[in-house]
């Protein structure tokens, strides 16, 4: 079997490496506190329909542990409530990673964002998720709901997902940012 092919063993392998890893140093935690494996996903009203869909594969196809954020129903909510819920719970280390839903992405993303120690990536295609785990090492990821369609949105969160942090020369660009939040 080629490895480099993209299939769904493949892609729950790699996703189960990522999310079982047993340290967590990135700048939500501190160096040696135990990865939860716990997913965290939020969404507006915008996004609700989205997110359901989202978790039920999430869950269903790929075997991941799910903490549902809310929102709960298709009411209008603000946005800012569960990308917040979302980010609080990755910086905690209550979840390894997040991803936050509206109508575009943006004001998700930018909320998210203002919370300590998460790097929210606003993605609409695979090349962005894989940037974005691979260069800026984003542990949320924001999602638009009329910007992708449900079937590429898997695609952009299977590619997430499985994509790990390069580090190396890029370890240094995130410190920076890093080193931006605490000054």
């Amino acid at each position: 079997m080629d490895e480099k092919k993209i299939t769904p063993e493949r892609i729950r392998r790699v996703v189960r490496e990522v999310l079982e890893e047993t340290t967590r140093e990135d700048a939500g935690g501190k160096a040696g506190k135990p990865a939860s494996g716990v997913l965290a996903v939020g969404a507006d009203h915008g996004g609700f329909a989205f997110k359901e869909l989202l978790r039920k594969y999430l869950e269903q196809e790929l075997g991941l542990v799910v903490k549902d954020c809310g929102t709960h129903g298709p009411e209008s909510v603000d946005y800012p409530d569960f990308a917040l819920a979302v980010a609080r719970s990755v910086a905690s280390g209550e979840c390894e990673k997040g991803i936050v839903i509206d109508t575009m992405g943006i004001g998700s993303s930018i909320a998210a964002n203002k919370v300590r120690g998460i790097r929210a990536a606003l993605c609409h295609d695979v090349a962005t998720a894989r940037n974005s785990r691979a260069h800026n090492d984003a542990n949320v990821l924001a999602l638009g709901s009329k910007v992708v369609n449900s079937g590429h949105a898997r695609r952009i969160v299977r590619e997430w997902l499985a994509t790990p942090f390069e580090g190396g020369r890029h370890a240094k660009r995130v410190q920076k940012i890093i080193d931006a939040e605490r000054a």
